[in-house]
Protein backbone atom coordinates (compact mmCIF):
# COMPACT_ATOMS: atom_id res chain seq x y z
CA UNK A 1 0.00 0.00 0.00
CA UNK A 2 1.40 3.41 -0.88
CA UNK A 3 -0.47 6.66 -0.76
CA UNK A 4 1.59 8.99 -2.93
CA UNK A 5 1.23 12.72 -2.51
CA UNK A 6 -2.16 12.71 -0.80
CA UNK A 7 -2.42 13.03 2.96
CA UNK A 8 -5.14 10.74 4.28
CA UNK A 9 -7.79 12.16 6.61
CA UNK A 10 -8.01 11.27 10.28
CA UNK A 11 -10.75 8.66 9.83
CA UNK A 12 -8.82 6.87 7.11
CA UNK A 13 -5.71 7.24 9.25
CA UNK A 14 -7.41 5.45 12.16
CA UNK A 15 -8.63 2.68 9.87
CA UNK A 16 -5.16 2.21 8.39
CA UNK A 17 -3.59 1.92 11.84
CA UNK A 18 -6.23 -0.57 12.92
CA UNK A 19 -5.35 -2.74 9.92
CA UNK A 20 -1.58 -2.40 9.85
CA UNK A 21 -0.58 -1.38 13.38
CA UNK A 22 0.94 1.88 14.65
CA UNK A 23 2.88 3.89 12.09
CA UNK A 24 6.48 5.03 12.30
CA UNK A 25 6.44 8.66 11.11
CA UNK A 26 9.58 9.56 9.15
CA UNK A 27 10.52 12.77 7.33
CA UNK A 28 13.14 13.24 4.62
CA UNK A 29 14.93 16.59 4.34
CA UNK A 30 17.42 16.81 1.53
CA UNK A 31 19.83 19.17 -0.20
CA UNK A 32 19.57 22.25 2.03
CA UNK A 33 22.95 23.58 0.79
CA UNK A 34 23.58 25.62 3.94
CA UNK A 35 26.55 27.99 4.22
CA UNK A 36 28.62 29.47 7.02
CA UNK A 37 27.25 32.89 6.10
CA UNK A 38 23.65 33.15 7.36
CA UNK A 39 22.86 35.29 4.31
CA UNK A 40 24.26 32.66 1.93
CA UNK A 41 22.02 32.15 -1.11
CA UNK A 42 21.79 29.68 -3.97
CA UNK A 43 20.51 31.23 -7.22
CA UNK A 44 18.90 34.02 -5.23
CA UNK A 45 17.35 31.80 -2.54
CA UNK A 46 18.63 32.14 1.02
CA UNK A 47 19.12 28.50 1.92
CA UNK A 48 18.70 28.96 5.67
CA UNK A 49 15.42 30.82 5.17
CA UNK A 50 14.08 28.17 2.80
CA UNK A 51 15.04 25.37 5.20
CA UNK A 52 13.37 27.25 8.05
CA UNK A 53 10.19 27.53 5.96
CA UNK A 54 10.20 23.79 5.25
CA UNK A 55 10.84 22.92 8.89
CA UNK A 56 8.02 25.24 10.00
CA UNK A 57 5.72 23.46 7.53
CA UNK A 58 6.83 20.08 8.83
CA UNK A 59 5.97 21.10 12.38
CA UNK A 60 2.49 22.08 11.21
CA UNK A 61 1.78 19.15 8.90
CA UNK A 62 3.86 16.32 10.39
CA UNK A 63 4.11 16.90 14.14
CA UNK A 64 6.11 14.54 16.34
CA UNK A 65 8.07 12.55 13.74
CA UNK A 66 9.98 9.49 14.95
CA UNK A 67 12.99 9.92 12.63
CA UNK A 68 14.47 12.54 10.29
CA UNK A 69 16.44 11.41 7.22
CA UNK A 70 18.94 13.96 5.87
CA UNK A 71 20.10 12.67 2.49
CA UNK A 72 23.07 14.85 1.62
CA UNK A 73 24.29 18.21 0.38
CA UNK A 74 23.59 19.47 3.85
CA UNK A 75 26.28 22.13 3.31
CA UNK A 76 27.13 23.99 0.12
CA UNK A 77 30.52 25.11 1.43
CA UNK A 78 31.42 22.13 3.64
CA UNK A 79 31.81 24.40 6.66
CA UNK A 80 31.41 23.35 10.28
CA UNK A 81 29.17 26.37 10.83
CA UNK A 82 26.75 25.12 8.18
CA UNK A 83 26.52 21.66 9.77
CA UNK A 84 26.06 23.17 13.21
CA UNK A 85 23.26 25.37 11.86
CA UNK A 86 21.56 22.27 10.45
CA UNK A 87 21.97 20.32 13.68
CA UNK A 88 20.53 23.21 15.67
CA UNK A 89 17.45 23.33 13.47
CA UNK A 90 16.83 19.59 13.76
CA UNK A 91 16.84 19.82 17.55
CA UNK A 92 13.32 21.26 17.32
CA UNK A 93 12.00 17.84 16.27
CA UNK A 94 13.24 16.07 19.41
CA UNK A 95 13.75 12.77 17.57
CA UNK A 96 16.67 10.78 16.11
CA UNK A 97 18.21 12.05 12.88
CA UNK A 98 20.22 10.21 10.22
CA UNK A 99 22.80 12.10 8.14
CA UNK A 100 24.57 11.00 4.98
CA UNK A 101 26.89 13.04 2.73
CA UNK A 102 26.36 14.40 -0.75
CA UNK A 103 28.76 15.70 -3.37
CA UNK A 104 28.89 19.21 -1.89
CA UNK A 105 29.57 17.98 1.62
CA UNK A 106 32.95 17.73 3.30
CA UNK A 107 32.70 14.22 4.69
CA UNK A 108 35.37 14.75 7.33
CA UNK A 109 33.78 17.94 8.67
CA UNK A 110 30.28 16.46 8.56
CA UNK A 111 31.43 13.37 10.47
CA UNK A 112 33.24 15.49 13.05
CA UNK A 113 30.00 17.33 13.84
CA UNK A 114 27.87 14.19 14.29
CA UNK A 115 30.59 11.95 15.76
CA UNK A 116 29.36 10.11 18.84
CA UNK A 117 25.70 10.93 18.19
CA UNK A 118 22.82 8.87 16.85
CA UNK A 119 23.07 10.82 13.61
CA UNK A 120 26.27 8.95 12.78
CA UNK A 121 24.65 5.49 12.78
CA UNK A 122 24.88 3.79 9.40
CA UNK A 123 21.89 1.53 9.99
CA UNK A 124 19.04 1.30 12.46
CA UNK A 125 15.90 -0.72 13.15
CA UNK A 126 12.79 1.26 14.07
CA UNK A 127 9.10 0.43 13.92
CA UNK A 128 9.79 -2.97 12.40
CA UNK A 129 11.79 -1.44 9.51
CA UNK A 130 15.49 -1.52 8.69
CA UNK A 131 17.16 1.69 7.45
CA UNK A 132 20.57 1.51 5.74
CA UNK A 133 22.60 4.61 4.85
CA UNK A 134 25.22 4.59 2.09
CA UNK A 135 27.95 7.10 1.29
CA UNK A 136 27.90 7.60 -2.49
CA UNK A 137 30.04 10.76 -2.42
CA UNK A 138 33.30 10.93 -4.34
CA UNK A 139 35.75 13.49 -3.02
CA UNK A 140 36.01 16.43 -5.42
CA UNK A 141 33.44 15.04 -7.88
CA UNK A 142 29.78 15.70 -8.59
CA UNK A 143 28.88 12.14 -9.60
CA UNK A 144 28.45 9.31 -7.13
CA UNK A 145 30.03 5.93 -6.69
CA UNK A 146 29.84 3.17 -4.10
CA UNK A 147 33.23 1.79 -3.12
CA UNK A 148 33.80 -1.93 -2.64
CA UNK A 149 33.66 -1.31 1.10
CA UNK A 150 30.26 0.39 0.77
CA UNK A 151 28.90 -2.46 -1.31
CA UNK A 152 30.27 -4.96 1.23
CA UNK A 153 28.63 -2.97 4.04
CA UNK A 154 25.31 -3.00 2.17
CA UNK A 155 25.55 -6.77 1.63
CA UNK A 156 26.38 -7.39 5.28
CA UNK A 157 23.58 -5.12 6.52
CA UNK A 158 20.99 -6.81 4.31
CA UNK A 159 22.22 -10.27 5.24
CA UNK A 160 21.96 -9.42 8.93
CA UNK A 161 18.26 -8.48 8.84
CA UNK A 162 16.64 -10.75 6.23
CA UNK A 163 13.13 -10.57 7.67
CA UNK A 164 12.69 -6.81 8.04
CA UNK A 165 11.32 -4.53 5.30
CA UNK A 166 14.24 -2.30 4.34
CA UNK A 167 14.86 1.23 3.13
CA UNK A 168 18.20 2.00 1.46
CA UNK A 169 19.28 5.64 1.48
CA UNK A 170 21.95 7.35 -0.60
CA UNK A 171 22.51 10.76 -2.12
CA UNK A 172 22.92 10.03 -5.84
CA UNK A 173 20.22 8.67 -8.13
CA UNK A 174 20.78 5.00 -9.07
CA UNK A 175 18.47 5.07 -12.10
CA UNK A 176 17.90 7.30 -15.11
CA UNK A 177 15.47 10.09 -14.17
CA UNK A 178 14.90 11.52 -17.66
CA UNK A 179 17.04 14.64 -17.09
CA UNK A 180 19.72 14.79 -19.78
CA UNK A 181 22.23 16.97 -17.94
CA UNK A 182 22.00 14.82 -14.80
CA UNK A 183 22.69 11.54 -16.60
CA UNK A 184 26.42 11.69 -15.88
CA UNK A 185 26.21 12.92 -12.29
CA UNK A 186 24.20 10.13 -10.76
CA UNK A 187 25.53 6.87 -9.33
CA UNK A 188 28.18 5.69 -11.79
CA UNK A 189 28.38 2.04 -10.67
CA UNK A 190 24.65 1.54 -10.37
CA UNK A 191 24.88 -1.95 -11.91
CA UNK A 192 27.01 -3.12 -8.98
CA UNK A 193 24.52 -1.55 -6.57
CA UNK A 194 21.55 -3.31 -8.13
CA UNK A 195 23.40 -6.62 -8.26
CA UNK A 196 23.46 -6.48 -4.47
CA UNK A 197 19.91 -5.19 -4.02
CA UNK A 198 18.42 -7.76 -6.39
CA UNK A 199 19.59 -10.56 -4.09
CA UNK A 200 17.46 -9.40 -1.17
CA UNK A 201 13.66 -9.52 -1.38
CA UNK A 202 13.21 -7.48 1.81
CA UNK A 203 14.28 -4.24 0.13
CA UNK A 204 11.11 -2.17 -0.27
CA UNK A 205 12.44 1.35 -0.98
CA UNK A 206 15.52 3.04 -2.41
CA UNK A 207 15.45 6.71 -1.44
CA UNK A 208 17.76 9.53 -2.51
CA UNK A 209 18.28 13.30 -2.86
CA UNK A 210 20.61 15.14 -5.28
CA UNK A 211 18.12 15.72 -8.10
CA UNK A 212 16.19 18.58 -6.44
CA UNK A 213 12.83 17.28 -7.65
CA UNK A 214 10.15 14.76 -6.83
CA UNK A 215 10.58 11.34 -8.42
CA UNK A 216 8.59 8.15 -8.10
CA UNK A 217 9.31 4.90 -9.90
CA UNK A 218 9.37 1.14 -9.60
CA UNK A 219 12.13 -1.35 -10.33
CA UNK A 220 10.89 -4.92 -9.97
CA UNK A 221 9.26 -4.74 -6.51
CA UNK A 222 11.39 -1.87 -5.19
CA UNK A 223 9.89 1.60 -4.91
CA UNK A 224 12.22 4.34 -6.18
CA UNK A 225 11.76 7.73 -4.53
CA UNK A 226 13.45 11.13 -4.56
CA UNK A 227 12.45 14.36 -2.91
CA UNK A 228 12.43 18.12 -3.57
CA UNK A 229 15.27 20.14 -2.10
CA UNK A 230 14.64 22.41 0.85
CA UNK A 231 16.01 25.21 -1.38
CA UNK A 232 15.99 25.42 -5.21
CA UNK A 233 14.30 22.95 -7.56
CA UNK A 234 15.69 21.59 -10.85
CA UNK A 235 13.35 21.46 -13.83
CA UNK A 236 12.00 17.98 -14.44
CA UNK A 237 12.83 16.40 -17.77
CA UNK A 238 15.27 19.16 -18.77
CA UNK A 239 18.11 18.41 -21.19
CA UNK A 240 20.33 21.18 -19.84
CA UNK A 241 20.67 22.76 -16.42
CA UNK A 242 17.45 24.55 -15.60
CA UNK A 243 15.61 25.48 -12.42
CA UNK A 244 11.89 25.46 -11.81
CA UNK A 245 9.85 27.92 -9.75
CA UNK A 246 8.45 25.30 -7.39
CA UNK A 247 8.39 25.72 -3.63
CA UNK A 248 10.88 23.89 -1.42
CA UNK A 249 9.60 20.84 0.40
CA UNK A 250 10.09 17.56 2.21
CA UNK A 251 8.85 13.97 2.01
CA UNK A 252 6.86 12.22 4.73
CA UNK A 253 6.42 8.51 5.37
CA UNK A 254 4.20 6.35 7.50
CA UNK A 255 5.87 2.97 7.90
CA UNK A 256 3.77 0.12 9.26
CA UNK A 257 5.07 -3.05 10.97
CA UNK A 258 3.23 -5.06 8.31
CA UNK A 259 5.75 -3.87 5.70
CA UNK A 260 3.26 -1.46 4.11
CA UNK A 261 3.92 2.27 3.87
CA UNK A 262 2.48 5.60 2.81
CA UNK A 263 4.42 8.59 1.50
CA UNK A 264 3.92 12.01 0.00
CA UNK A 265 5.42 15.44 -0.58
CA UNK A 266 4.61 18.68 1.23
CA UNK A 267 5.86 22.02 -0.11
CA UNK A 268 6.24 25.35 1.67
CA UNK A 269 3.99 27.20 -0.76
CA UNK A 270 3.94 30.32 1.40
CA UNK A 271 7.73 30.78 1.20
CA UNK A 272 8.55 33.95 -0.78
CA UNK A 273 11.77 33.92 -2.77
CA UNK A 274 13.41 35.57 -5.80
CA UNK A 275 14.79 32.75 -7.92
CA UNK A 276 17.41 33.44 -10.59
CA UNK A 277 15.61 31.39 -13.23
CA UNK A 278 18.13 32.30 -15.97
CA UNK A 279 21.12 30.70 -14.28
CA UNK A 280 23.06 28.05 -16.19
CA UNK A 281 24.57 26.44 -13.09
CA UNK A 282 25.78 27.06 -9.59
Amino acid sequence: MANLGIAINSTADDMTRAKHGPALRVLQLTDPHLMADPSGALLGVNTRDSLDAVIALAHRESPSPDLILATGDIAQDGSEAAYQAFAHRLESFNCPTAWLPGNHDDVDVLNSVIQGTESALRQRVMGGWHFIQLDSSVRGKVHGELTENELAFLTSALTGEPDLPTVILLHHHPVDIGCGWMAEIGLRNRQAFWQVVDRFAQVKIVLWGHIHQEYEGLRKDVRLLATPSTCIQFERGSRQFSVEALAPGYRWFNFFPSGEFETGIHRAEDFVYDLDADSTGY
